[in-house]
């Protein structure tokens, strides 16, 4: 029988934190799951060798006992030992261990049993340390004669032990979008510092990892952006629309008009007959582009004429003058 390096399995250092363990198990889990890999026999095999690795190094009276026998081997290799001459029988599980334990892992064992084809469930190394369910135990699977109701029940067995990202709305400005901002957040009695970057807008969903302590270990939160109505601008996308007044006699006879946009004063020239709600763009000088670094949109001027309210004589003569010459 061959001694199973259930921490070179994993990928984890034999110091690693249970949270580490986790982690390293999900994401070899999702990566090797017989769903995601139809027909793969290896990724099976991979598969089954990372859930043992993880039912013992989850578990610390397991990891406590294979942490024992691993230092005990480890002492008998560097005397010129192999796993053909080793005492296993020392460490061979009692009868009332070997109930506990395939109490503790039947589940797994069966899943594994039903659908690999009768493969078994957990290896020889896996029965004599620890008991439970080996290559040469079958039994039927408590999780129905079809193949996807039992990976189903697995993965959801196993979803609940994952941390889930919990969704936060957050409420910024349209200056904050325009600049990017930080926040500082309030979750569950735990303030969360969040960098909020240039260009966010309604509906742009910013991940933090691993700042939420739950039951599982750490879980990311995730900010989903509301971007407050604006009174002076409208936003399409990365373009910004804003009005701009200009007096009747600057859209006839032509000018310039200064006016403040988001991040400062602009000059816009207006050509002699500008109509009224016509619209004269700004290449460049709308909102950041949130995946574009250092581009901008547009900014649209929406062109208000202002009327004059009252004329003196000489200006009503003018008019009157300019009535009979249409």
């Amino acid at each position: 029988m061959q001694y199973k390096d259930y921490y070179q399995v994993l990928g984890v250092s034999k110091t690693a934190s249970s949270q580490e363990i986790r982690k390293a198990y999900r994401d070899l889990a999702k990566k090797y799951h017989p769903d995601h890999n139809p027909g793969n026999k290896k990724a099976e095999e991979m598969f089954k060798e990372i859930n043992e690795a993880y039912a013992v190094l989850n578990d610390k009276e397991k990891r406590d006992r294979y942490d024992q026998l691993g230092s005990s081997y480890q002492d008998w290799e560097r005397q010129g030992g192999n796993s053909n001459n080793y005492n296993w029988s020392h460490w061979y599980s009692t009868a009332a261990q070997n109930a506990n334990q395939q109490n503790s892992y039947q589940d797994f064992g069966d899943f594994f049993s039903s659908d690999f084809g009768g493969a078994g469930g957990f290896s020889d190394f896996f029965s004599q340390i620890f008991g439970g369910m080996g290559a040469s135990q079958r039994t039927q699977s408590p999780f129905g004669s079809s193949r996807r109701a039992r990976t189903s029940n697995f993965s959801s067995v196993f979803q609940q032990e994952v941390p889930q990202a919990q969704e936060q709305k957050v409420s910024i400005t349209l200056e904050q979008a325009f600049h990017g901002t930080q926040l500082i957040l309030n979750i569950n009695g735990k303030k969360i510092e969040a960098k909020i970057p240039a260009g966010a807008k309604n509906g742009t969903k910013i991940r933090l990892a691993g700042v939420l302590d739950q039951a599982g270990g750490k879980g990311d939160l995730l900010l989903v952006i509301e971007v407050t109505k604006d009174m002076r601008f409208e936003r399409k996308g990365d373009d910004l629309y804003i009005e701009i007044p200009v007096d009747l006699f600057t859209a006839v006879l032509g000018g310039q008009t200064v006016f403040q946009s988001i991040d400062g004063k602009l000059e816009l020239k207006i050509p002699a007959g500008t109509q009224p709600d016509q619209l004269i763009r700004l290449t460049g000088k709308g909102m950041p582009k949130l995946k574009d670094k250092g581009s901008r949109g547009d900014l649209y001027g929406k062109i208000k004429v202002i009327l004059p309210r009252t004329l003196n004589e000489k200006q009503k003569t003018l008019f009157e003058e300019l009535r009979k010459m249409k």
